[in-house]
């Protein structure tokens, strides 16, 4: 009798850890993009969105891309040492990133993870409206005297309920361009699990 017990409560401490494992194979999210750009000391913000999909185990596979709308801010030229001249200056962001994301296990239906995903970041200054069809054509003429390296490490949480989840994170978008700039980078979104 002693034995079955014992059996008994360690399949019963088992099970709850057999089903805390990640069931979905695909996961698909729209976010809100925040971007501090250090060159300029400019706060940007846009939109975006990423997909991955199970690698193995608690590791996925993440692409995301994501457009900062239009962010005016003033730069100054000196046209003479006693004058000069401020001009509003239009700044858009195209970024496109992709990598691994690694779960760091589940309590309760959320999970923290960490990442770190390389890519690309477009800087574009163009006094264009932004709307979509000014973001199909930003990503149609990426041009490799614009396009910069990015790395971009960072971490963060997400929770479920079923299908349906929130995802917040955080990073340092660093960009290669004449050295290395540290960017930081927040986004918040739902996403979906299949």
């Amino acid at each position: 009798m002693k034995r079955f017990a014992f059996v008994f409560l360690l399949a019963g401490w088992l099970v709850p850890l057999a089903s805390a494992q990640e069931t979905e194979h695909f996961q698909a999210g729209v976010f809100a993009d925040y971007m501090r750009v250090t060159q300029t000391s400019t706060n940007i913000g846009g939109i975006g969105a990423r997909v991955g999909w199970l690698a193995y185990k608690p590791i996925k596979l993440e692409a995301e891309m994501s457009y900062d709308f239009t962010q005016s801010f003033n730069e100054t030229f000196f046209n003479s040492p006693t004058t000069f001249t401020v001009q509003r200056s239009n700044l858009r962001i195209l970024h496109g990133e992709f990598g691994p994301k690694v779960n760091l296990g589940e309590h309760y239906h959320v999970h923290p993870f960490v990442f770190a995903k390389g890519g690309f970041i477009d800087y574009r200054i163009t006094n264009r409206p932004a709307t979509l069809g000014t973001f199909f054509d930003s990503a149609a003429s990426l041009r490799a005297n614009s396009v910069s390296a990015v790395f971009y490490p960072g971490g963060g949480i997400e929770g479920h309920i079923g299908p349906i989840g929130l995802r917040a994170d955080i990073g340092d978008e660093i960009s290669f361009a004449n050295g290395a700039h540290n960017n930081l980078r927040v986004t918040f979104g739902p996403y979906i699990r299949f």
